[in-house]
């Protein structure tokens, strides 16, 4: 797996588990959707993205969306 492929696992892993602590818990985890999708929402414009970061100086394989 490449840098980008693990940067969309995560950002949907935080998605649904936020969704469902605020149906199963409290509804203020929607707090923690709205910023992984705003987080999403700048990297697609400016290209920086923290996750993409750790994995490049990790020695993950980088693919063609955060180089």
């Amino acid at each position: 797996m490449n840098i980008d492929r693990i940067v969309f696992a995560v950002a949907g892993c935080f998605v649904l588990a936020s969704v469902l602590l605020s149906i199963y818990h409290n509804q203020n985890w929607l707090w923690f959707t709205g910023f992984v999708g705003a987080n999403m929402f700048q990297a697609a414009f400016t290209g920086f993205c923290p996750l993409a970061k750790i994995l490049k100086a990790a020695g993950i394989e980088s693919g063609q969306a955060f180089k």
